[in-house]
Formats: structure tokens, sequence, C-alpha cells
């Protein structure tokens, strides 16, 4: 039974191998100098179509906080658990929920804003695993892209803070965009929290040993997050910050 199990892994590994070098041979296909040009020119319609259709579908959603985290995660994880009742108090505070619409944390942040009967957005992306909407996306709230740099102005400008949970490239990279674009001051300032201080404290521990040290980034660039571990923590940072200059999330 186990050499099975691992003669299938094996040939799964292989098949996944097989389409990798079949994308990187594609992506490397010869192209003349003019279709290059003419593919390029038209790509800018469905760039735009994708900004059109979420500009007015999240402009009808009301104040919301997104949850980022890992796609791998099950439900039997504990930070599925977390991510599920976060949604759930945000809720409770006033909040829509939004996550990126797939599974594992996703998921999590989606079905707590569901059970709560909150607003549950989904902001999906085509994949080549083809990765669907979670069940718990409100039917009129989901939304999918081909364009991550599309998607991730979405999140940027309807989310009234970011509650990033352990995750992998993609939530690394949702999180150093909102910093970048803070810090340089393109944007306003929002509650950016890391939720799990064992998952996230040898990134931070990296960020203050070494850029700013080596001075890559400033000491107060630092007060841009905050780094708790339970729902109630990662909750009272959005409500902190929103009461300190008298809003709420009916602004």
């Amino acid at each position: 039974m186990a050499k099975a199990v691992d003669k299938k892994s094996k040939d799964n590994q292989m098949q996944q191998a097989l389409e990798e070098e079949h994308r990187i041979r594609q992506a490397f296909k010869d192209k003349n100098w003019s279709e290059i040009k003419s593919s390029d020119s038209w790509v800018i319609f469905k760039v735009m179509s994708e900004f059109v259709e979420g500009f007015e579908k999240m402009a009808k959603i009301g104040p919301c906080v997104t949850i980022f985290g890992s796609a791998r995660v099950k439900p039997n994880n504990p930070y599925y658990k977390i991510a599920e009742d976060i949604a759930e108090r945000l809720v409770q505070q006033g909040y829509g929920v939004i996550t990126g619409g797939g599974p594992g944390i996703m998921e999590a942040g989606n079905k707590g804003a569901h059970k709560a009967g909150g607003k549950s957005v989904g902001l999906n992306i085509y994949l080549p695993h083809e990765q669907k909407g979670n069940i718990y996306i409100d039917p009129d709230k989901l939304i999918t892209f081909d364009y991550f740099f599309v998607r991730k102005v979405m999140f940027v400008k309807y989310s009234q803070g970011f509650i990033v949970m352990p995750g992998g490239f993609g939530t690394i990279d949702e999180l150093s965009e909102a910093l970048t674009l803070i810090q340089t001051k393109k944007i306003g300032r929002f509650p950016i929290v890391l939720v799990g201080k064992k998952f996230w404290n040898g990134m931070i521990e990296w960020v203050k040993d070494v850029l700013v040290s080596e001075k890559m980034i400033s000491p107060e660039d630092l007060d841009l997050f905050s780094i708790v571990d339970t729902p109630e923590e990662a909750v009272a940072v959005i409500d902190e910050f929103y009461g300190k200059y008298l809003l709420s999330p009916n602004f």
C-alpha cells in the first residue's frame, strides 16, 4: 500500500514537472516584435475591464477588513479557527470581510463572516490549478481576476484594515505592497495586523536586525504594523485605530 502511494506521489511530481517545463517553453516561444506589440496593445482592454468590474462592485459593499493567509491551511489547523473567529468578531463590529476567495485561511475568513451574517467578499484569481471561489462567499460579491496587480488594487482601495495570518509568498507579497504604499505615502495609513507571533517573529527579527540596522528602513517603519496572537487582540487593534480618530465602520 505504501509503495502504491509513493509511486502515485512520484507520478504526480513527474506530471507537475512536465507541465512546468511546458509553461517555461511556451513563455520563451519565439515571437516577432509585431506580435508582441499587438498582444500588449490588446491586453490593456482586458485590464481595464477588470478594473471597471472591480470598482463598480466593490464601491457598493461598504467598509470591510481583508483577511490574508495561506490557501494550504486545513480546517483542523488552529490558524483556520483563529481566522474564522476574527471574521465573526469583525462582522459584530460592523465590518464586512474580504478575502482572496480561495481555500484555507481565505475560506475561514469568509466562513466566519457568513456565520455572523455579515458581508462576505471574495476576490478570486485564475490560476493554473483552477482555484475556485469557496462556498462561503456571497454570490453577488465574488469577483475573479486574471491579473494579480488589479486584484491587489481592490484589496488596498476597499479595505479599512489588513489582518495577515500565516501564509506563503502571496501573503508576504500583499503585506509588503501595503507597507510600501503606506511608507511612501502613496496611500493613507490603515491598521495592518500580523497574527501569530511564533510564525512571524523570525521575519520581524530579520527586519530589525538587518533592514533597520543596515538603514534600509527607518526604525519608525516598524510602527506600520502590529503583531498579536489572539482574535480579541487582532480586532482590538482595528477598533483602537479608528477609535483614536473618532471614526467608525459606518464612515
